[in-house]
């Protein structure tokens, strides 16, 4: 039987910028990728080492200086229907309610919401815990709440693709492991193909399947680490010896990676 196409392809992708000063920065320097569908990888490492340049990538946001972007076998030349994105920050209209900000891409897209696309925003809204918040404003959230709100929209179209770029970064230690949680749950009820930006080893490991240890810039690949933690995984899988032993390994495999590049 032949071997399946990746979902998600990156093939030798050299990315340049030019800086203010009009030298060229190399923000990621031969990177492949292949991810398989349903799968969970998350991207690990230093800032400045062009983890969300590979976000922008796949989304389609920018095109590659070297190598090709490929998905489901096709090249990416724009953003592109069947993916779904998640920054750093939610991001929300804080002059619309929570439904109207699930909603906007569609209203601002077509002119109008169909019925079943805000029967579909408030089942979204059911499943990260929101139900009783439709018609609050954003300042009304807590920073959490806010995020859901964010994770929400991008599952309105349920894409087949979810990239997310540090979308915990921002909240304190308790509400990040309750989101990390909370974006388990999600997952396991709508399986999709995730990307995950993080600086932090206990996210990466708690969420991932795989986690991509990227060198300092010009961002490298430095490591591909299998997670064979068993899943489902709750707050009990963040005492587990075999959790432990796990970070100690990443957290040596990173200050190696960065003496190796000093």
């Amino acid at each position: 039987m032949p071997a399946m196409l990746p979902i998600i392809d990156l093939n030798a992708i050299t990315q340049t910028f030019a800086s203010c000063d009009g030298c060229p920065v190399t923000a990621l320097q031969e990177v492949s990728l292949h991810l398989c569908r349903h799968e969970f990888v998350s991207l690990l490492g230093p800032s400045g080492c062009g983890k969300s340049t590979i976000l922008r990538l796949i989304a389609g946001l920018i095109r590659p200086t070297e190598g090709q972007v490929r998905i489901f076998g096709q090249p990416v030349t724009e953003p592109r229907d069947e993916i779904g994105m998640v920054f750093q920050k939610p991001t929300l209209l804080p002059w619309l309610n929570v439904l109207d900000n699930i909603t906007f891409a569609m209203r601002h897209k077509y002119g109008h919401v169909e019925k079943r696309e805000e029967a579909r925003a408030r089942q979204l809204l059911a499943m990260t815990g929101l139900k009783d918040f439709a018609h609050k404003r954003p300042h009304e959230l807590s920073g959490g709440m806010q995020q859901r709100v964010s994770i929400a929209r991008s599952l309105l179209h349920d894409p087949d693709i979810l990239l997310m770029d540090e979308p915990f970064s921002a909240l304190d230690a308790l509400t990040r492991d309750e989101m990390s949680l909370e974006l388990l749950r999600i997952w396991d009820e709508r399986p999709k193909t995730m990307v995950f930006v993080t600086h932090s080893i206990q996210e990466a490991l708690l969420l991932s399947d795989r986690i991509v240890l990227m060198s300092a810039r010009p961002g490298r690949v430095a490591a591909i680490i299998d997670v064979p933690l068993p899943r489902p995984r709750s707050l009990a899988t963040l005492t587990a010896p075999a959790f432990a032993h796990m970070a100690y390994e990443i957290r040596l495999k990173v200050f190696s990676t960065h003496s190796n590049h000093a």
